[in-house]
Order: C-alpha cells, then sequence, then structure tokens
C-alpha cells in the first residue's frame, strides 16, 4: 500500500468513527459543539503521530511479552504533553474536554494503530498513518459537533447562523450525540455504497 493510500484510509475506508465505530467515548462525551470536536481530534492526531513514530522506531527491541504495556507507556507519555500544553495554552478548551484527555491513552484508535500498523511498519509509513487516521478521527469528530452544536443552538464554531434563538435542547444532551452519530454513519453508508 502506497502513502497516499495509508493517509487517506482514514478519512475514508477506516474511518475510526463513521466505519470502524472505534473510540466511541470520547466521539460520543465531547462532541456537543465543533470546536470541542476538532480540539479532541487535533489532540488525539498528535499522540497519534508521535506514538506511532516512537513505536515504529522501537518495537523490534521490546520483547513480544510487554509489547501492550510498552505502548500505553509510550502513549501515556504523549496524553501527558498533550494535556499539560493545552491547559497552559487553551484552558477553556482543557477544562471543557476535561477527562477526555487522559482518556486518549486508552483510546482504541490509538492503541489499534499501534498495535496493528506502527510495530509492523517503518517509519514514515507509521507516521503518515497516523496523521491520515488522526485527521480523519478529527474530521469525524467535529462534524459531529457542528451537527449537534447547529441543530442544538443554531451555530457551528459559536458563529450564530440563525439570529434569533434557535435549537433543539436534545442536540446537545447526551441522547442528542447518539442521534446525530448515527444519522451522520446512515448517510456516510449510503455515499460510501453509491
Amino acid at each position: 500500500m502506497n502513502n497516499m493510500q495509508n493517509f487517506t484510509k482514514g478519512f475514508f475506508k477506516e474511518n475510526a468513527v463513521f466505519v470502524l465505530l472505534l473510540g466511541m467515548c470520547p466521539t460520543l462525551g465531547v462532541t456537543s459543539s465543533a470546536i470541542n470536536g476538532l480540539g479532541m481530534g487535533l489532540a488525539t492526531t498528535f499522540v497519534l503521530i508521535m506514538s506511532n513514530l516512537v513505536i515504529s522506531l522501537v518495537s523490534t527491541m521490546i520483547p513480544d511479552k510487554v509489547k501492550i504495556p510498552s505502548f500505553i507507556v509510550i502513549i501515556a507519555s504523549f496524553v501527558t504533553i498533550v494535556d499539560l500544553v493545552m491547559a497552559g495554552y487553551v484552558p477553556a478548551l482543557h477544562e471543557q474536554l476535561g477527562v477526555f484527555i487522559p482518556l486518549i491513552v486508552v483510546n482504541c484508535v490509538v492503541l489499534g494503530r499501534a498495535e496493528a500498523f506502527a510495530s509492523k511498519n517503518k517509519l514514515v509509513p507509521s507516521i503518515i498513518d497516523g496523521a491520515g487516521m488522526g485527521l480523519g478521527f478529527s474530521m469525524a469528530l467535529t462534524m459531529l459537533g457542528a451537527v449537534r452544536e447547529f441543530f442544538g443552538t443554531g451555530k457551528v464554531f459559536d458563529f450564530p447562523i440563525f439570529k434569533e434563538n434557535y435549537g433543539m435542547l436534545v442536540f446537545v444532551l447526551a441522547p442528542g450525540a447518539f442521534l446525530a452519530l448515527g444519522y451522520l454513519i446512515a448517510i456516510i453508508n449510503r455515499l460510501r455504497k453509491a
């Protein structure tokens, strides 16, 4: 598989949210707005790229018995960096995302790519895979956040689309996450089959 196919599979063929249905905890938990979805997606993208980079370099040196715990320690190191940087530079977003930032450590998308791809491939393909899967995850979270924010408040990225008070409260609450995700998955599956 060439590098371009590696990069684009995270957007369409193997999108973690819309196709593989992985990483549902942050997907449903933080996407009440587009900015939250984008922030969580970019944080996860950084962790994916950096952990894939390191894991591809050291995976041959790690004994099979401790591969998964070693991968978790590597991932946790980058999650800690993201957590501290966000707390220092974007405290409002950090507060909104809350506990979901440390939970990136156990996100199936990150650990799955470490085990399934980065540990078995060279440096450049691993970085490209991490970028593609991460940006595809970011796209999905941002799209879901934008849909929920639009139907819930009449805004997108906090920019008002409708002048008057508009919105269906259900979309900014937990049930709205399930509704919006279900409809987006149905639409995307229909487009993929067309």
